[in-house]
C-alpha cells in the first residue's frame, strides 16, 4: 500500500517570504519579512511540505538574469536554513506577462502547482495557497485547495479583486494561525 500524498503550502516568495522590493536580483536586498520564519516553522510542525512558487518575470523582461535569480534563491533558502526552515522545493516562473496563456507557467496557471505535486508527492487539492497577489491565491480554485491572500507586498492592493472563496490575512503569520484554526475544526 503507497503512503497517501502530503499536503503542503504552496507559499509565493516576494512579498509573502521576502520583502518585495521589486524585481530582486542582488542578494544583499534578500530580507526576510519579520514573522515568515516562525511560520513557515509552525506549518512545517503541522506536518505540511513547504513549497516556494514565484514568477520570476524580471527574467523575461530582460532586468537580471537566470544566474541573478540563482543566487538571490540561493540567499533565501541560505537566510531560511539558519533560521532552521528548509523549503521542500521552490519552483519559479521566468514568463514575462503577456505570453500564451495555455503555455506560460506564470501564476496563475497551474504548471508550476502541478509540477511541484508530481515531483514532491503533494496533494494539491488538501493545501493551502498562500500569497500576496491573487495570481497566487487563484491556483487554489483550479485544485480545490484553500487560498489566503496576505496583506503584505501588494495584498492591500490586490484584496479588493478577490472573491469571497478566499481568505485574507495580514501576513505568513497570520495565515499560520488561520491554518492551525482551520486544521483543528
Amino acid at each position: 500500500m503507497t503512503a497517501r500524498p502530503r499536503r503542503a503550502v504552496f507559499a509565493d516568495r516576494d512579498g509573502t517570504i521576502i520583502e518585495d522590493l521589486q524585481y530582486v536580483a542582488d542578494p544583499a536586498d534578500v530580507s526576510l519579512i519579520a514573522g515568515s520564519v516562525e511560520a513557515l516553522r509552525r506549518l512545517r510542525g503541522m506536518g505540511f511540505a513547504l513549497v516556494t512558487v514565484t514568477n520570476q518575470s524580471g527574467i523575461g523582461r530582460g532586468l537580471y538574469t537566470l544566474g541573478d535569480y540563482e543566487r538571490v534563491a540561493a540567499e533565501v533558502d541560505r537566510q531560511l536554513a539558519e533560521a532552521g526552515v528548509v523549503m521542500d522545493g521552490t519552483y519559479f516562473c521566468p514568463d514575462a506577462p503577456g505570453g500564451d496563456p495555455e503555455t506560460t507557467c506564470r501564476k496563475p496557471s497551474p504548471v508550476m502547482y502541478t509540477v511541484a505535486a508530481n515531483d514532491l508527492d503533494l496533494d494539491a487539492a488538501r493545501s493551502y495557497f498562500v500569497g500576496d497577489k491573487r495570481s497566487d491565491v487563484l491556483p487554489a480554485k483550479v485544485f480545490g485547495g484553500t487560498g489566503i491572500l496576505l496583506r503584505t507586498g501588494h495584498g492591500t492592493r490586490e484584496e479588493k479583486g478577490v472573491g469571497s472563496e478566499f481568505r485574507v490575512v495580514d501576513d505568513l503569520a497570520a495565515a499560520a494561525g488561520l491554518i492551525e484554526r482551520l486544521e483543528t475544526r
